[in-house]
């Protein structure tokens, strides 16, 4: 294997950012991929992986949504969407699912991770200073736990970093049984 690592499907810079804490080596290349409503998760991150060629490194693609009562939230066009999404969460637990796919030549692994997240009981001053920071703009749900999201946050349940973009725990074993200490992993 090539020591560039793998290849990410993907121009997140969240996504990146979990690569380099996990030590993982890799390049960017933008997937050539039409996104198309009514999709999971799943059969976009394949798309996303398939469009890029895998030459002699395996390739990663991710997608990931947000679910709460079977709704997907999505990204809030403006901050009154926003903020109705997040009194929605207040107080509720929600889902954080993704879909990823690792492939090479030879083969293809396909595979979910689902995340529950439990807000806390927000007061109209938290909610406030959340949409007032920003950092609504561009979340799937209308949050960022990375950033001053967490503290919207009362637990979670599963892989914190599947919240902020990529399963890594999932990823890891992965690799780890594809790539016995070829990463780090296994």
């Amino acid at each position: 294997m090539s020591t560039a690592g793998l290849v990410l499907a993907s121009t997140s810079p969240q996504r990146r950012a979990i690569l380099e804490q996990l030590g993982i080596p890799f390049e960017v290349v933008a997937p050539d991929f039409d996104e198309i409503d009514g999709t999971s998760p799943l059969e976009r991150a394949a798309g996303k992986a398939r469009s890029v060629e895998p030459g002699e490194r395996p390739v990663l693609g991710v997608d990931t949504e947000v679910l709460f009562e079977g709704a997907l939230l999505g990204k809030p066009a403006n901050e009154s969407e926003a903020e109705a999404m997040l009194e929605r969460l207040a107080g509720r637990t929600h889902e954080v699912v993704s879909g990823l796919c690792l492939r090479s030549p030879a083969w293809e692994e396909l595979a979910t991770e689902t995340t529950r997240v439990t807000f806390r009981v927000l007061t109209p001053r938290d909610l406030a200073a959340y949409l007032n920071a920003g950092e609504w703009e561009g979340r799937a749900g209308g949050y960022a736990i990375q950033g001053f999201g967490a503290s919207l946050v009362e637990r979670i349940e599963g892989d914190y970093l599947n919240i902020v973009g990529l399963p890594g725990a999932l990823l890891v074993r992965l690799l780890a049984a594809r790539y016995p200490g070829a990463y780090g992993f296994g």
